[in-house]
Order: C-alpha cells, then sequence, then structure tokens
C-alpha cells in the first residue's frame, strides 16, 4: 500500500511538474503577443500615450557643442600662398531644443504636422571659454562673394574689398560667428546660423502610426511638400524615414534605419553597429556608413548630390556634400568634423586635422521594442570654398580652389535618469520579469517532472524485483 501511494504521489509530481512546464511554455508566446499589443498601443503619437510625450519634447537635454578652426598662419597664406594652419578651439556649448513643439494640428488622414521651434541658450559651465572669446578664421563675406559672382565681376569684389579694409580672413568672437554681426563688406548681418534664435524648423507632418504602426514617425511632408526642391533629381529630392527622435516598434537590426536632416538638406540611412547598455536600457547602435558621403564614383547613388564639379573635381571627390541649393545660395559645404572619410586631398590642403572615428562620428542609439532614440550624436562641419583670382588681391597668392574648414558641432542628447528610471520600470524590467517567469516555469517544472519520473521509474523497477523474488 505505501509503495502504491509513493509511486502515486511521484505521478501526481510529474503531472503537475508537466503542468508547470506547459504553463511557461504558453507563457512564452503569450507574454510576447501582450508585450507587442501593449508596446503597439502606447508607440501611437497620440496625446495620452508615452510614445506622444516623448515625441513632444525630449527626455534629455539636447546640447549643440561647437569646435572652431582656429587659423595660425593668416598672414603667410594671404601674403605667400602657404596652406593654411588650423588648431581646434572648442567646445563652446549650447543648450538646444529645449522647447517642445509647437502648432500641433492632428489631420484627418493619420498625420500630425507641427513646428520645431530654435532656441540656444550659452552653457559656460560646458565650455572652455566664453562666448567673446576671439578666432581668426575664414572671412564669410570675401569667401561666400568670391564663389557667388563671375569672374568678370571681381575687380568690383577688390574694390569693395579694399575699401571696407577687410581679407580673406578676420578675428571675431564666437557669438559673432555663430549668431551673426554686421559686415563692414557687406553692409548686412553675416553669421554661420543667423538667424536662428526665435525661429523656426518645419513645418513637419508625421505619420502617428495609428493607421499603420510600421509608419509611425515618418515624414509626410516637411514645409508643405512631400519631396524637396534643392536636388536636380527625383531620387536625392526625397524624404526618407523619420526626423530621427523615433522609430517603428520592434528595431529589426537587419534593416537600415532612415531619417531626413534639414540641417543637411537630405534624407540618410544609419546602419547596426552592435548593442549596448545606456543607464541599464538594452540599446541598439546605429550609426552612418561611410558611403553616405562618398563620391559617385564609390556610391553611384550619390551621383545627385554632385553640384560643382570644378571644386569636386568632376564629382570624384569624397567626404563633402555642397548644400548651397538649400542656403539661399551661399556657399556651404558640409562634411564630417576633421573631412572624416574625406578624400585625402581636403587633408592635405589644411594642416592640423586629425579625423578620428570614434570621436567624429555620428550615431543613434535605439531602444529595440519601442523604437524610440534614447541617445544620439549627429556630429556635422561646416566649410566654405575659397579659390585664386588674378584680380583679387588677398587671393592672387592662393594656388588652387580650397574647401576651408570653419566649425564643427555636436549635437549631442542621452535619456536622462528620471526618463531611463522610468522606462526601465515600465519596460525593461516588466520584460525582465516575465522573461525570468517563463523560464523559471518552464525549467522547474521539466526538473520535476523528470525527477518525478526517475524516481517513479526507480521504485516501480525495485518492487518488481521484489515481486519476482
Amino acid at each position: 500500500m505505501g509503495c502504491c501511494n509513493k509511486r502515486c504521489t511521484l505521478l501526481a509530481g510529474a503531472v503537475v511538474g508537466a503542468a508547470m512546464a506547459l504553463l511557461g511554455g504558453i507563457l512564452i508566446p503569450v507574454g510576447n503577443g501582450l508585450i507587442e499589443q501593449t508596446v503597439l498601443q502606447e508607440a501611437v503619437i497620440v496625446e495620452g500615450t508615452p510614445a506622444y510625450d516623448n515625441w513632444l519634447a525630449p527626455g534629455g537635454a539636447v546640447y549643440r557643442q561647437f569646435w572652431f578652426f582656429d587659423v595660425q598662419n593668416a598672414k603667410e597664406v594671404v601674403g605667400e600662398g602657404a596652406v593654411p594652419a588650423v588648431v581646434e578651439k572648442g567646445p563652446y556649448t549650447y543648450l538646444t531644443r529645449y522647447l517642445p513643439k509647437t502648432n500641433i494640428t492632428f489631420e484627418p488622414n493619420d498625420t500630425v504636422s507641427y513646428l520645431l521651434p530654435l532656441g540656444a541658450t550659452f552653457e559656460p559651465s560646458l565650455s572652455v571659454g566664453a562666448e567673446e572669446d576671439i578666432i581668426t578664421c575664414l572671412n564669410l563675406a570675401v569667401a561666400g562673394a568670391y564663389s557667388k559672382i563671375p569672374k568678370m565681376l571681381h575687380p568690383i569684389l577688390e574694390t569693395m574689398i579694399k575699401n571696407s579694409n577687410s581679407s580673406l580672413f578676420q578675428h571675431r568672437s564666437v557669438k559673432e560667428l555663430l549668431w551673426g554681426y554686421m559686415d563692414p563688406m557687406l553692409k548686412t548681418t553675416v553669421g554661420l546660423f543667423t538667424p536662428y534664435n526665435g525661429t523656426f524648423d518645419g513645418y513637419y507632418s508625421v505619420f502617428t502610426g495609428k493607421g499603420d504602426i510600421s509608419k509611425v514617425g515618418m515624414i509626410d511632408k516637411w514645409r508643405g511638400s512631400r519631396s524637396l526642391t534643392f536636388w536636380d533629381d527625383k531620387y536625392c529630392n526625397m524624404i526618407n524615414g523619420t526626423d530621427g527622435s523615433n522609430f517603428a516598434p520592434f528595431v529589426d537590426v537587419t534593416k537600415p534605419l532612415f531619417f531626413f536632416s534639414s540641417d543637411i538638406c537630405r534624407s540618410v540611412s544609419a546602419s547596426f553597429q552592435y548593442a549596448r547598455d545606456l543607464k541599464e536600457i538594452p540599446v541598439y547602435r546605429f550609426g552612418l556608413l561611410q558611403s553616405t558621403l562618398a563620391s559617385p564614383v564609390d556610391n553611384p547613388e550619390n551621383h545627385c548630390y554632385c553640384r560643382d564639379f570644378k571644386t569636386t573635381k568632376n564629382c570624384t571627390m569624397a567626404g563633402v556634400l555642397d548644400i548651397s541649393s538649400c542656403q539661399d545660395g551661399q556657399p556651404i559645404y558640409i562634411s564630417l568634423p576633421h573631412f572624416l572619410h574625406g578624400t585625402p586631398s581636403l587633408h592635405k590642403a589644411i594642416k592640423g586635422l586629425n579625423p578620428i572615428e570614434e570621436h567624429h562620428k555620428t550615431y543613434l542609439d535605439v531602444e529595440p521594442i519601442t523604437g524610440i532614440t534614447l541617445g544620439f550624436a549627429k556630429r556635422i562641419q561646416v566649410n566654405m570654398m575659397y579659390g585664386p583670382s588674378n584680380v583679387i588681391t588677398v587671393l592672387k597668392k592662393i594656388k588652387e580652389r580650397t574647401i576651408f574648414p570653419l566649425v564643427w558641432m555636436n549635437e549631442t542628447a542621452e535619456l536622462d535618469e528620471e526618463s531611463a528610471a522610468l522606462l526601465k520600470e515600465e519596460l525593461v524590467d516588466r520584460i525582465k520579469m516575465l522573461d525570468v517567469t517563463q523560464k523559471v516555469l518552464l525549467g522547474s517544472g521539466l526538473a520535476v517532472f523528470a525527477i518525478c519520473l526517475m524516481w517513479y521509474a526507480a521504485i516501480r523497477c525495485t518492487d518488481d524485483k521484489s515481486e519476482t523474488v
């Protein structure tokens, strides 16, 4: 009778273990389904969802750090045609994107339109000096006028330069160079980012994801149009992806992420590099490929971004993008800092450059389940071009066209501690708890089932031998 009770108990234990294992197995698809359903509901950009709160305003402080290229031999460049030598000076740091999106309007076609306010507040504690620090840099007015006017008008430009006592280089404060100053030659305000404070980027119109979650955050229109007008080609004028702040949930590492940047007037893609933890939250790091600014020779898709055949050496130059068509004709060239991934001739033309992949690359850290960007570094260098002239005195010694670096900026942000703790509690910890529960039930159930079954078999075998004897 006792043996029978033991066998029954072990059989019951095996059944319980099997039930636990079965429950753990069932929880895996059921739990994953619940997570997916919850994420898909909360990832839609509508009032009341976490996605809306994240979309409305950044979850952490966004800074723009500026490093200027201070010219060390300005007199030798103008008087002797020497190769310019520069020293990097920075960072000068500004708090930006601290204002939430405004003029928000939800449209019937599952899109929402808005304006992105622009503002910059100087942060002395995060800077190497004051806004009044003086930089020796390229004269924006002289270089701009040289690029825009034909050679036949060089005598007029020569007169303007002499009458205003201007030269190829100038001494200006950080504040003047960034946000504007009255130029003596042009008699108008000149600056790298003027006007900025009090202005807006947009209108943007993006999909809310309500009708199709795979389109959440994707730009439908920018400035009222579904395509750009800056490039002489339908492909280059396409607006692809989001603004980079979020992507569709459940990120697939085998597919690139597309985003549009108004700073460089084009869409780009970022590819998966590796997984990492950001404040105890697993994220995927995506970065720009070297092919993004490759020459059309190496990347034929870039053929429509090449506009100036003379400056780009018949479109064989890599690492720079002429964005004058979206800068009201101002001869601005965009590159990665220190001409990272650029043609060797760019580095030979300027002494003092030192491109470093880790310091000068652009990347996004994306939380893979929600598709929200939790950290990023957008690094861009602003350049202008000048060249030789037989008429303009300050350019007579210049030997060839030179794309000259003015400043590079790092727009960077990372999820703040409070938002990280909330996301970790609401998402990461719950998923971990569910995962642990699934594994414990499955593992414990299988263990109990196996032990009880083996014990039962052992007792049965012993009982059979006893009966035989």
